[in-house]
């Protein structure tokens, strides 16, 4: 199979990056393709035979991949499988291409798989950072409903039928939409705790825009595709674990705001769910009301 990788930047993490390359031009087999973007701004000097694109604009996070993902043809059809690895990742071993390779082959189903974050000087994995709700144990593999945006194996076939991710969201929550939409397709998802990306331990609410996107996202996730009678269970759980969570002031008006904005402005195309998916979803351990 071959194997490409998109690799977004904003340019402020030079050395990262260069180590992150180093360790894809390292994996086993054949070459894995890469391609850079520069989501707004210019991609600092890469090796030979790496591709960049330089964006005039900061497209976000589901914009900037998907600009990549197109650098390998209509839905990245010159590859039958992509890798998304944030720039200031770093992959564990030299043969995590060949595993996505085996993964995928072995499995005519599989669609996606999220690999293991770990940080690179203590080796834990967040709990934030297991695509599950039974998060305790990060070595344990299993088959998931979602997968982590910056670390993570996307077979092409299923980008061709069932879409990318959804531009507008630009930071949050794109990767659920666009695992359910794969999920309602057929296709499955798993986390693998073998495949390994670095990458140092950080909080997401040091993104300021965090708040107000989590909460817009989230109405937006909701109502493009789930059933009408789950939309409001979905979000009112979500609103009350915010509550419980007992965020600063300043981050729970920002919160409402974004919730408020999920609800006034367009979501994009609504294509719910079937319900034979939602109780796909609650067999595999995370029903879509939370």
């Amino acid at each position: 199979m071959k194997v490409g990788a998109v690799i977004i930047t904003m340019g402020n993490r030079p050395e990262e990056l260069r180590a992150l390359l180093d360790s894809v031009a390292k994996q086993d087999g054949d070459r894995v393709q890469v391609v850079v973007v520069g989501n707004g701004s210019p991609v600092p000097d890469v090796p030979e035979g790496v591709r960049t694109i330089e964006l005039p604009e900061n497209l976000g996070i589901p914009g900037g991949r998907n600009v990549g993902i197109e650098a390998f043809g209509p839905s990245g059809r010159d590859v039958d499988v992509l890798l998304f690895l944030d720039d200031d990742g770093l992959l564990a071993r030299h043969d995590t291409a060949d595993l996505c390779r085996e993964a995928f082959e072995a499995d005519p189903k599989l669609g996606i798989i999220s690999f293991r974050i770990a940080d690179p000087e203590t080796g834990i994995t967040q709990r934030r950072h297991v695509p599950r709700l039974r998060a305790s144990d990060p070595m344990r593999s299993s088959r998931v409903t979602t997968f982590l945006g910056g670390a993570n194996a996307v077979r092409t076939q299923v980008l061709a039928e069932v879409g990318g991710l959804p531009d507008a969201f630009f930071y949050a929550h794109e990767e659920t939409d666009l695992a359910w939409r794969a999920l309602d397709a057929g296709w499955m998802i798993d986390y693998r705790s073998d495949m390994v990306l670095y990458h140092p331990t950080t909080a997401p609410s040091r993104h300021a825009v965090y708040h107000r996107m989590v909460a817009r996202n989230r109405v937006w996730l909701a109502r493009r595709n789930l059933p009408a009678p789950l939309v409001p269970v979905y979000l009112g759980v979500w609103m009350l674990l915010t509550l419980l969570r007992r965020p600063s002031g300043a981050a729970l008006k920002a919160w409402f705001g974004g919730f408020r904005e999920g609800w006034t402005t367009s979501c994009g195309p609504r294509r719910p769910m079937k319900w034979r998916t939602v109780w796909r979803l609650t067999r595999l351990g995370r029903p879509p009301v939370i």
